[in-house]
């Protein structure tokens, strides 16, 4: 296909997207199924622009005067991949599968690319139901923070030390050219151009045999915050997929125990595999029967407890673009309530001195913040770790994180404007002995 051709392509499927109110993953699924003349590198590259549209759909928008998907398109190629006018006039030539000939009007826009007097939560590309929990989390930063939550994330990976160190897979995986990431001692990250395609991790050598994960920087800052020690006994309540599970069970260097566990037994599917080719030894996988009794025995026994919460995702917006737009207000409330109950759960688990680490993929202050404060009001007997000796475990790096992301006084967040990972909140709180 054409340049041309891919870019009236995603303009079709933008348009899906908004009609059938479906996941953008599951309307560019449909499309190249019904257009199979479309080979990988189209489908990678139709998909990039749809996802770039979603992440500037407000500003594109805005800038174009319009919220139609060929409006949306157009403005994205101008404020996110910075074509300029004639670049995009070429696409547009009104020839077979491309899409018509810009307007006079258009031309205009594109030309003037003004953003004069666009309110913060255009500028920083988030609904605008978000506006005042955006300004309660960021103040007059919000735009600013909003915007780089838009952006395209890099694809990081996290070295297993169980298996291998940073240098020698890296050495492995040249050809992607990773760099080392900035906070992370177990981080690689491999930078990707606005019209990359994805590399395929998972088909790479060092992958297959268990030496490398696909972890963003965040996430394995969050596991490594927990501070799990050789020796230690923890549980993982939301365990999922296991990335952090993986990551602790690295960290502990296969000593001690961590029992896996998550309400929904269908996250915790992939674990078993992951846990296979990691070479961790030291971890139990609870499946779930009923809410919190796969894991009754375990009262009174735990050193550390990690609640990986259920949260709005806000922070995750650079790899899941159309979330946000799919986000209502009932489900900020909503996860507020599953917050609370998974913290309270967490309590009859810990030793007299235990701790939970609790950690959100949000950047809102009602999930992160909020939710620790109301937790000690609920438990006397906790207290919070203070954010600059939890974030000691960085070692050498600890000086210059603690600069770059929020300390407060009830934990550490991460978000891509300060850290450039997602944006992750890390709370440690301590039961007293």
């Amino acid at each position: 296909m054409t340049p041309a051709a891919r870019l009236a392509a995603a303009i079709d499927v933008f348009a899906a997207i908004d009609n059938e109110r479906r996941p953008a993953a599951d309307t560019l699924k449909a499309w190249g199924l019904t257009h199979r003349f479309a080979g990988s590198g189209d489908r990678a590259a139709i998909a990039g622009l749809v996802y770039d549209a979603l992440r500037r759909r407000a500003s594109s928008a805005f800038l174009m005067g319009a919220d139609a998907p060929r409006a949306i398109l157009l403005g994205m190629l101008k404020r996110e991949r910075g074509l300029d006018v004639e670049a995009i006039v070429k696409l547009c030539d009104g020839s077979q599968y491309a899409p018509e000939v810009l307007s006079s009007a258009e031309r205009e826009r594109l030309e003037a690319a003004d953003m004069t007097g666009a309110p913060a939560y255009v500028r920083g590309d988030y609904p605008e139901w978000l506006e005042p929990h955006f300004a309660r989390a960021f103040g007059d930063d919000r735009a600013e923070e909003g915007a780089a939550l838009s952006s395209r994330a890099p694809l990081d990976l996290r070295v297993n030390t169980l298996k291998a160190e940073q240098d020698a897979v890296a050495a492995m995986l040249s050809d992607l050219r990773p760099e080392p990431t900035r906070w992370s001692p177990w981080g690689l990250r491999i930078r990707l151009a606005a019209d990359a395609k994805s590399p395929a991790i998972h088909a790479e050598p060092a992958f297959l045999k268990g030496l490398v994960e696909v972890q963003d920087e965040g996430s394995q800052l969050a596991a490594l915050l927990c501070a799990a020690k050789p020796g230690e006994q923890v549980v993982d309540l939301c365990a999922g997929a296991g990335g952090k599970t993986l990551a602790m069970a690295m960290m502990m260097k296969n000593k001690g125990q961590i029992f896996a566990t998550d309400d929904d037994k269908r996250r915790l599917a992939p674990i078993h595999d992951r846990l296979k080719r990691s070479g961790a030894r030291n971890v139990q996988v609870r499946t779930p029967k009923s809410v919190g009794r796969e894991i009754e025995d375990l009262a009174g026994r735990m050193d550390l407890v990690l609640i990986d919460a259920p949260c709005t995702g806000t922070g995750a917006w650079r790899r899941n673009p159309d979330a946000k737009w799919r986000m209502r207000p009932g489900a900020l409330q909503q996860r507020q309530k599953e917050q609370a109950e998974i913290l309270d759960r967490a309590v009859p688990l810990l030793k007299a001195s235990g701790r939970i680490a609790y950690i959100t993929c949000s950047v809102l202050e009602q999930e992160n913040n909020t939710q620790v404060g109301d937790f000690l009001a609920r438990h006397a007997e906790f207290s919070v770790q203070p954010p600059p000796d939890v974030i000691q475990s960085l070692g050498e790096r600890a000086f210059m994180f603690g600069k770059a992301a929020r300390l407060s006084g009830e934990g550490i967040l991460m978000t891509p404007r300060r850290t450039d990972t997602d944006g992750f909140f890390v709370s440690v709180v301590r039961r007293g002995e």
